[in-house]
């Protein structure tokens, strides 16, 4: 690896310390490196705070004079909540700009590198560019379609049994796995599940890192006829995160004012065949600038999520054990496609151990419906 992957790598780590804090805007990083040193770093922490850029210019002080500075994501050249980076990194004379990825909005898209190029400064594009655009997928998924690129999480045993014949599910996974989990809800925008797991489970959707600084995201409940109980756990615990119902007109008035009155945010979309219409819930979550969404809801949701072309990419944790005869098998309910050859591709895969589980990961190859 040479020294320029070695410092963009570094950028990319700052850069995701902030992730499923900055919507609307991406998380960045940025290194100033003077005479093979580090001198500055920084990253962008959340909307309306100062870009990794500034942090970095900020750490670095004076030695940012002629040095180089990586940064994940091409300097903003527009005003903003804040200035330029660009103009700022002018002023203070960096010699070079390393940049991870061009910028996907069309208000920044290669200008701000032809103002740092305008201004005599060197810019050298493409360092670690496929690390830094997955980086940013979230912030150019909903860029270009206003809705969340939405992952689904899945945990299953080696016969493809998600829960025992009975309906226990505790615990497919293991225990380094359910760490896992809760470092990725620790970068996400929103957590998703249906009535039937509230139902089943009475889950906490919350962040639970042994080692502390998790923060909570948006809790999201699909309840199109407001069934989940008041005392529920999303309901009646106390977290910083808001718990947003998806309901239909069929809900009760006396229900939504109960629920609103316990700390909830309720929301009434169109119908789709006597639900709530996924699509319109999508599209409600872009609009509240939820750039990712990890969706844990049962194999209902997750077969209507499918079948509407709203899932981007899928975690299955696989673990080594085999529960036997029937139990509840299938990552998606309902019956599926008829043809081998309308089954939806999958791409991008990749395995991993994590404890002794082995996490498939992959991304869906059309994930927008014709």
């Amino acid at each position: 690896m040479d020294q320029h992957q070695t410092y963009m790598r570094r950028a990319l780590n700052l850069a995701c310390k902030a992730l499923g804090r900055t919507s609307p805007n991406p998380a960045v990083g940025a290194v100033i490196v003077r005479d093979d040193q580090v001198v500055g770093e920084g990253y962008h922490p959340a909307a309306g705070e100062p870009h990794a850029e500034i942090f970095a210019l900020r750490d670095a002080g004076d030695q940012a004079a002629g040095a180089d500075i990586y940064v994940t994501l091409e300097p903003c050249s527009h005003q903003g909540r804040t200035g330029p980076c660009a103009d700022a990194l002018i002023a203070a004379g960096i010699r070079r700009v390393f940049i991870g990825t061009i910028d996907p909005n069309p208000q920044v898209s290669g200008r701000g590198v032809k103002r740092l190029q305008a201004a005599g400064i060197e810019v050298y594009k493409g360092i670690c560019e496929a690390e830094c655009q997955k980086l940013i997928a979230p912030f150019a998924w909903h860029l270009q379609h206003k809705t969340p690129l939405t992952l689904y999480k899945a945990a299953m045993t080696f016969d493809g049994q998600l829960a025992t014949n009975t309906g226990d599910s505790r615990w497919v996974s293991g225990e380094q796995s359910r760490a896992r989990v809760h470092q990725l809800r620790n970068q996400v925008d929103a957590i998703m599940v249906g009535v039937g797991t509230v139902l089943a489970d009475d889950p906490q959707l919350t962040t639970r890192i042994a080692q502390g600084g998790g923060r909570d995201p948006l809790r999201v409940v699909v309840d199109s006829h407001l069934r989940i109980p008041l005392e529920s756990r999303i309901v009646c615990q106390k977290s910083a995160a808001t718990t947003l119902i998806a309901t239909t007109g069929q809900a009760s008035a006396s229900k939504i004012e109960q629920l609103q009155k316990a700390g909830c945010d309720l929301v009434i979309l169109p119908e789709r065949d006597s639900q709530v219409s996924l699509p319109a819930l999508w599209a409600e979550l872009g609009r509240r600038n939820i750039q990712s969404l990890l969706l844990e809801g049962g194999r209902t949701l997750a077969a209507a999520a499918l079948q509407c072309g709203l899932i981007n990419r899928l975690q299955l944790y696989l673990a080594p054990k085999l529960v036997g005869g029937t139990g509840l098998s299938g990552l998606f309910a309902g019956e599926g496609c008829r043809l081998m050859k309308d089954a939806l591709e999958l791409e991008n895969l990749n395995v991993e151990q994590v404890g002794e589980d082995l996490l498939l990961s992959a991304e869906v190859k059309r994930c927008l419906p014709d």
